[in-house]
């Protein structure tokens, strides 16, 4: 018996087989889930159909998630394919190169837009238009960046402030799901070598500093994401909602951060 048997899933955002969202797909799929899965743009959709085929998945579909007819689209044949959904997986970030590459005072309007759009109000938006075919009790979830959201990564600029905003959104749509029992949380994961993370400067030096200062000196994989998404998407989690779940190796508790720890002091 898998802890998600008998539960439908739509995981958005699958990218190829780095991405986190096909950690949470894997881990879903060996829970018993019945799985969805949405890509962005024809250019993955020679990535993401083999890595469908490898679970058995039956539903992929393109989605513009800046177009509200795609979401729509979406979402209505979702419903004919699956009836009722029980889990949403929000995997979607976007910031343009020039904005992860310049001080964040240079942001550019349009660029500002883009970002929010793309990574938060996309969120807001794919939630509204599944939540009729959403079973009461149901699970949705987002991935942020916690360090990123609430403290100054370098680099990371826009996006940091685009995850702030999508874990305000966290919250405030837990507050409106509340009574049906739907739970809405993040999770935020730490360093992870995927195609999102390539575009944000000076990565190479973050992942191996992650590594270095974490408590567990070890950086997370895409299956320790996995993990925890399964989690937040069983009834073991049925209380909890609004939540930032850090799946980091304790990253996030550090403050001042001193070189390399020695193993032999007290």
């Amino acid at each position: 018996m898998g802890l998600l048997d008998g539960k439908n899933a739509l995981v958005f955002g699958l990218a190829n087989d780095k991405s986190i969202a096909w950690g949470i797909t894997q881990a879903f799929h060996r829970e018993g889930a019945n799985i969805g899965i949405s890509y962005a743009g024809e250019a993955l959709e020679r990535r993401v159909k083999p890595l469908a085929e490898k679970i058995g998945c039956k539903w992929v579909e393109e989605c513009d998630v800046t177009k509200d007819e795609h979401i729509a689209a979406t979402a209505e044949s979702a419903a004919k394919h699956f009836g009722k959904i029980d889990i949403l997986v929000h995997s979607i970030a976007f910031a343009g190169r020039d904005e992860l590459s310049k001080p964040y005072h240079q942001t550019s309007r349009e660029g500002f837009k883009n970002a929010m759009d793309i990574s938060v109000f996309s969120f807001v938006a794919l939630t509204n238009a599944f939540l009729p075919i959403m079973n009461d009790g149901g699970s949705v979830m987002c991935l942020t960046y916690g360090s990123g959201a609430v403290k100054v990564a370098p680099h990371y600029n826009v996006m940091g402030v685009a995850k702030a905003a999508l874990e305000s959104s966290t919250r405030y749509l837990a507050y409106d799901l509340g009574p049906r029992k739907i739970r809405v949380n993040a999770i935020s994961a730490g360093a992870i070598r995927t195609l999102a993370a390539a575009g944000v400067g000076g990565f190479r030096d973050m992942y191996k500093h992650f590594a270095e200062m974490s408590p567990m000196q070890e950086n997370v994989t895409i299956d320790d994401v996995g993990d925890a998404a399964v989690f937040l998407a069983s009834d073991l989690s049925k209380r909890i909602t609004g939540e930032v779940l850090y799946v980091d190796s304790g990253f996030n508790i550090m403050g001042v951060q001193m070189v390399k720890r020695d193993e032999k002091s007290e």
